[in-house]
């Protein structure tokens, strides 16, 4: 009896180490069953003996299919076959314990995978090679993606390189690291941080949206300069700057600049030109009466020597006294003409907007009155003082009033009109005629240089009227008349908020 129980309880223990094993063996399977990466086993002749189900479904192929196979297996790809064969013939041979490299698998539907495999050798209990263990993970997606982000990235780094722009990276003084520089940075600065974008950023410390124009005297160029903070791989806080190459735009600038400035220049020579026989007129009547005045003078001294009589001072002084009044009205004239005419860079100084126009028609009343027109003007009473160059806003409301006078020449109206009206933040000047108006062709062109309807002009007078006007801020444009007619206008601003243009100190002749 004491056989037996014995053997009840052996029996039992054997059942429960029995069920231990089992519930070990279905945990791993479970395991093994569940991991997405590919298992498989080959023996000591290359032939499969295991596959889990991840590396099933890697192949698309069953374990039916694949238990028992020799090479060439049938996931290998057709163009990957000998590289294959040759990581196969290595570990048979025993040429190489283990691999691990990255290989091509065929689906069964034909797709070529990229998979990471890892293989090593496999020893039973008692530490024999029975075979080799590889696990093989599906790395095409990362792949793919990794090949994405090395072409973007190659792609990126050709269109840097490829700028005209200057590009740079580096971390914030004091570091003297440079973490990167295009080709055009190379071209100008070399591989100095110093002369390049350290002595750039210090010029534009600006936000991104904007841009600095900076002269670099190391290289003798000007740089339109955009800088900004971004992070970098590692995560620091550095400088991107872009640099772009401006000097022949600077350059061209200044060429542009000069030449209308030329322009403005032959633009006065011209009107003075076409004035030229009226002004004869205008400074011969002073200087007619001054030799009238002293002629009679000295015919009254002579009569009185005849006579033996002397001559009363009063006579004399009131001669004498109007030859200078003549002599002054002429020299107002010419020194009107002269300030007009002679070459000079733009001074800007406050003035009555009543005083321009008055000087205005003072000089286009000699054309006027030849042609038997009147120049009327409507001023309102306080208008306030502009900011501007006297001279060039002078020239631009005679050139409209010219064209106003021309225009009305076939008319039978005779009246031109200047208008002047004020807000609380422009001032407006208009110059209203009468004559056939703009004809549609001539719209669009009508302030291009060069073009005009004028067989004797030049075509400059408007194209420089509204280059001066717009270096004042303000604006130039044309507009039908109700009635009949044009309206020449332009509009300046009251409160200028800068200028590079010099600013008067005295008056001066």
């Amino acid at each position: 009896m004491s056989k037996s129980i014995g053997d009840f309880f052996q029996f039992k223990r054997r059942n429960k180490t029995a069920e231990e094993l089992s519930r070990e063996i279905a945990f791993r399977r479970a395991m093994e069953n569940s991991m997405p990466t590919g298992m498989r086993v080959i023996d000591m002749q290359g032939r499969i003996s295991y596959v889990n189900p991840a590396f099933c479904r890697i192949v698309g192929l069953t374990q039916d299919e694949l238990l028992g196979q020799l090479p060439p297996y049938p996931y290998w790809p057709p163009e990957e076959t000998e590289l294959h064969r040759l990581n196969l013939r290595r570990l048979l041979s025993g040429e190489v314990e283990g691999l691990n490299t990255q290989i091509k698998v065929m689906h069964r539907d034909g797709t070529r995978l990229i998979c990471r495999m890892y293989t090593s050798p496999l020893q039973d209990a008692d530490g024999n090679q029975v075979g080799w263990m590889s696990s093989i993970t599906d790395i095409t997606e990362p792949s793919r993606i990794r090949a994405e982000l090395a072409l973007a990235q190659e792609r990126f780094i050709t269109v840097l390189q490829s700028l005209d722009s200057a590009v740079s990276v580096a971390p914030p003084e004091p570091s003297q690291e440079m973490l990167f520089a295009n080709e055009a940075y190379k071209k100008w600065f070399g591989d100095s941080l110093e002369d390049g974008h350290r002595g750039l950023a210090r010029a534009a410390r600006s936000p991104w949206a904007d841009s600095r124009e900076v002269f670099n005297p190391v290289v003798q160029r000007w740089f339109d300069v955009r800088m900004r903070s971004i992070q970098w791989v590692d995560g620091r806080v550095v400088q991107l700057l872009v640099a772009t190459d401006i000097t022949q735009k600077r350059l061209s600038e200044e060429n542009q600049r000069m030449q209308y400035q030329r322009l403005e220049q032959t633009s006065r020579l011209i009107n003075m030109g076409e004035m030229a026989s009226s002004l004869a007129h205008e400074l011969n009547q002073p200087l007619t009466a001054i030799s009238n005045y002293t002629m009679g003078a000295a015919a009254r001294i002579r009569a009185a020597e005849n006579r033996s009589e002397t001559l009363s001072s009063e006579d004399l002084l009131e001669m004498l006294t109007k030859t200078a009044q003549q002599a002054e009205r002429a020299g107002k004239v010419i020194r009107r003409i002269r300030g007009f005419v002679k070459r000079s860079d733009p001074i800007r100084k406050f003035i009555d907007p009543s005083q321009l126009v008055a000087e205005a028609i003072d000089l286009a009343e000699i054309d006027a009155r030849g042609l038997g027109f009147e120049i009327e003007q409507h001023l309102p009473q306080g208008l306030p003082a502009i900011f501007v160059d006297p001279i060039l806003i002078e020239q631009v409301l005679l050139n409209l009033i010219k064209n106003g006078l021309d225009a009305m020449r076939e008319s039978a109206e005779r009246l031109l009109v200047v208008r002047v009206e004020a807000t609380a933040d422009e001032i407006t000047f208009s110059v209203i005629d009468r004559g056939a108006g703009v004809a549609p062709g001539m719209r669009e062109r009508l302030f291009d240089s060069f073009y005009t309807t004028k067989t004797e002009g030049m075509g400059m007078g408007l194209n420089i009227c509204r280059s001066i006007i717009e270096s004042h801020q303000g604006r130039l444009w044309f507009e039908d008349n109700p009635d009949v007619g044009s309206r020449f206008c332009f509009w300046l601003p009251l409160h200028v908020e800068s200028t590079d243009t010099p600013v008067e100190s005295k008056e001066t002749e």
